[in-house]
């Protein structure tokens, strides 16, 4: 949340004792680095002016030891001058920055007025080159993604207090785990590549920083409720503990309830959801922390339609599941939409520390522990005979509920069970002009997945909805349960980094260079019957990188940077799967996938005065085998999978502007031009698609967003729009979504204190205003989508991509209050 005045007055106080510039401590404050203007040529005091536990060292200037204070003789009063909207240009969707590389930090005065059920996703979604794909309007499904400069959302890390999200078979975010969103004090997008202390594996898409808010130094709270369209209810209420005695330890903790129908079709999404934060500082902004999220969710599916089903039915008909379970439908009751239930529970703890030891030294670790399992399940039609386990036949017939003709309707439990723990450590040295780090990350993770079938009862009910247990699912004659798929993985992550930066010419001009060393193990079994058992990789990639910033003028500001990224294939590539229907073989096992990797670079150019903030960026990308996320069906579940789609050159300018409060009136402005092609012919069976110099798949062209805040204190509204360009879906260019624009609005009002009421709050949030219809984002894709001549003569079936459908109207009223 914004920096109270009180703690601007502090921090000015401090300033003035210790020779800082105020201009430089409230850019600080504001924006969680350093200021948008260069160091005044008196030295100024280095490190954070609002502690926190693991900010990138390499946002840090090198910045002299400042001289020592001057004892005030008699009694001083010092008058504070607080700039109070430092952090609000643009209505809190821009900030001033100063790193060697593109980032876009979204603040809280902009996610305070959002609806309170908005995802990460969604917050993020007006930032220049991010592309948005929703299922629903109010944030509560997981079937949502992220592109950025048109790299998908398993190409992105995400971190959230120094620990890493991604799911660790896929590399994916789930954003409706992360955090409430009256959580977040920062989300900061950097689109171009992670840090180099960062702990992901896959970021070559850019990395999102998920900051909470800082535990109030007084005990208090809040509590929301929100009501609105599609039975839509909300409660969150947040504790804060304040200083407990005099230990210099405060926390808050938060729970959250929510439930809403599905937008289209039928079902019901459940969420409860659970953050916390306990924070120690003491000395010279050294500080402790133990943070950690909890959720669990129950959510309905929404069926992602082919082109051609969005063409003929819309909204409608078959592409939502059946509201009542018919045994004898076209589907043989397999669309009902309670088999589509998808339960999943997660829970990510980290305690990040930062210690300043003196004589330049800073150390900080970042330790975490993470547990989760969901299972994402699907109607399906098992023979009652003629099983396969594996590549061997089954000879024992299987009794069912609801046998027709020697086929049952059944539901296909696809559960990952996965845990994971680890920790990042490294220490930083400033010494001179030179600051230099080194660090390590380690990471340990153990993931289980199978796939297994549960019997549906005549009135379509099938027992067990987190699935396979023993006791629900269908067994064999011998006890065992029958799977379609059963695979373990061990992964070991290491990763070895130093870096060392030098700051000249009064630290105007900083250069950077760095170099790390990932290595990763996976050990695998595959426990089907006729696969290899064992699947065993490893991988070690050097990940070199160089930077370069200088600001002309206090305003102007230019920097360049090369970054070199990579992505490992996700787990599916090294197991084989067989049909239990059939025995035939349908995924290969293959432990030889290259890594994605890619080599990037920036040139950039930012404007800040106290007025406006701009930035504008050019970018260019050269991948090798670029690895593409697509959704397969696997015995009726929804399956993650990837696949090697060769080079590929991405080219293309972001701009950002956004102006402080004017009148009370917060304009913000973004865009992007993208041209990415793929550099070379897609094998496709024993033939070669032409797909040299076609556009790349989920890389719009043009991308535009505008945001309108007003703000006076007390009344405020923001009025933001969206333009996305159409997308391809297919690497042959043969099909394509096109381009679509959506508006979101928010008006509220702020009451002044009442009693022991602290600032109450009625919001109302109206989302897809104009209630377009309309393809958000490619779920599928597919080489090619028509029959193709290969480069060999041959021709090359086409298959479908499918399609996510974006959000209709939705309008949410919520009454908030602190306490």
């Amino acid at each position: 949340m914004p920096l109270s005045l009180t703690f601007r007055s502090v921090l000015f106080a401090s300033a003035v004792l210790s020779g800082t510039s105020l201009l430089s401590c409230v850019g600080q404050a504001a924006t969680g680095t350093a200021a948008t203007v260069p160091q005044p040529r008196v030295p100024t005091p280095r490190g954070h002016t609002a502690p926190h536990p693991h900010a990138p060292s390499a946002h840090h200037a090198s910045i002299p030891a400042p001289p020592a204070p001057v004892r005030a003789q008699g009694q001083e009063t010092i008058t504070v001058q607080a700039n109070p909207v430092a952090d609000h240009a643009g209505g809190g969707l821009i900030r001033p920055q100063t790193q060697a590389q593109a980032v876009s930090v979204v603040g809280q005065d902009f996610i305070a007025r959002q609806a309170p059920s908005a995802t990460a996703y969604d917050l993020v979604a007006l930032l220049p080159g991010a592309t948005v794909a929703t299922s629903d309007p109010l944030g509560l499904s997981p079937q949502v993604n992220i592109s950025v400069r048109g790299l998908n959302g398993d190409a992105i890390g995400y971190v959230l207090e120094g620990m890493p999200l991604n799911d660790i078979a896929y590399y994916s975010g789930y954003p409706s785990q992360f955090a409430d969103s009256e959580n977040y004090e920062s989300i900061a997008l950097a689109q171009g590549a992670a840090q180099l202390e960062s702990p992901v594996l896959n970021a070559a898409g850019g990395l999102m920083s998920l900051r909470f808010r800082t535990p109030a130094e007084k005990a208090g709270g809040m509590v929301n409720i929100s009501y609105g369209s599609y039975n839509t209810n909300r409660q969150f209420m947040r504790l804060d503990s304040g200083e407990i005695g005099s230990s210099g330890v405060r926390g808050f903790v938060s729970y959250s309830h929510s439930a809403a129908d599905n937008w289209r079709g039928p079902g019901r999404d459940k969420r409860q959801h659970v953050d916390f934060k306990l924070l120690k500082t003491w000395g010279h902004n050294n500080s402790a922390a133990l943070v950690g999220t909890w959720n669990q969710a129950i959510d309905s599916y929404y069926p992602q339609p082919t082109k051609a089903g969005w063409q003929q039915d819309g909204l409608h008909g078959a592409n939502n599941l059946a509201k009542n379970y018919d045994r004898n439908n076209d589907a043989q009751g397999t669309d009902y939409w309670r088999l589509y239930r998808q339960p999943e529970r997660t829970l990510y703890m980290g305690a990040p520390v930062e210690l300043h030891l003196g004589h330049g030294i800073t150390w900080r670790t970042t330790p975490y522990a993470q547990g989760a399992y969901g299972n994402v399940p699907g109607g399906s039609s098992l023979p009652t005979s003629g099983l396969w386990n594996g590549n061997q036949p089954l000879t024992e017939t299987l009794t069912l509920p609801g046998t027709q003709d020697g086929v049952a309707t059944v539901r296909a439990d696809y559960t990952q069970r996965s845990y994971r723990s680890g920790f990042t450590t490294g220490v930083e040295w400033q010494h001179g002009a030179n600051t230099l780090m080194a660090g390590y990350w380690y990471d340990y993770s153990d993931d289980s997945e199978y796939q297994s079938f549960t019997s549906v009862g005549e009135n379509g009910t099938a027992a067990g909805i987190w699935g396979g247990s023993g006791k629900t699912s269908v067994t064999l004659a011998d006890g065992s349960i029958l799977r379609a798929t059963n695979n373990h993985t061990l992964s070991q992550t290491n990763a070895l980094y130093v870096g060392d930066t030098l700051s000249l010419l009064h630290n105007r001009l900083v250069l950077s260079g760095g170099f790390k060393e990932v290595m990763l193990t996976r050990n695998g079994t595959n426990a089907m019957p006729g696969t290899p058992y064992h699947a065993n990789t490893n991988y070690a990639v050097p990940l070199p990188r160089l930077s370069i910033k200088y600001q002309i003028t206090p305003r102007h500001q230019v920097f360049f940077n090369t970054t070199t990224n990579f992505r490992t294939p996700a787990e599916t590539a090294l197991y084989a799967a067989y049909d239990p229907t059939s025995g035939e073989l349908t995924a290969q096992s293959n432990t030889k996938v290259k890594n994605e990797y890619s080599i990037a670079e920036e040139l950039g150019y930012r404007y800040a005065d106290d007025r406006i903030i701009g930035s504008l960026t050019l970018f260019n990308y050269n991948f090798t085998n670029r690895q593409i996320e697509t959704v397969g069906q696997i015995n009726g579940s929804y399956v993650s999978s990837t696949f090697n789609a060769g080079g590929q050159t991405s080219r293309g300018v972001d701009v950002e502007l956004g102006l402080r409060p004017w009148h009370h009136f917060s304009p913000y402005l973004s865009g992007e031009y993208l041209h990415a092609t793929v550099d070379n012919d897609l094998l496709s069976g024993a033939d070669l698609l032409p797909t040299r110099g076609k556009r790349a798949i989920r890389s719009p062209t043009l991308q535009a967003a505008a945001g309108l805040t007003y703000d006076d204190g007390h009344v405020f509204s923001v009025f933001t729009v969206k333009y996305t360009g159409r997308q391809y879906a297919t690497f042959m260019n043969d099909e394509r979504i096109p381009n679509f624009v959506t508006a979101n609005m928010a008006v509220g009002y702020r009451f002044s204190d009442a009693v022991f009421l602290h600032r109450p709050e009625l919001r109302m949030n109206f989302i897809n205003i104009t209630n377009q219809h309309y393809l958000s984002g490619v779920a599928n894709p597919t080489l090619n989508a028509h029959d193709t001549t290969g480069r060999r003569g041959t021709t090359i079936a086409g298959s479908d991509p499918t399609y996510y459908i974006g959000g209709g109207f939705a309008a949410l009223f919520t009454a908030s209050t602190g306490f």
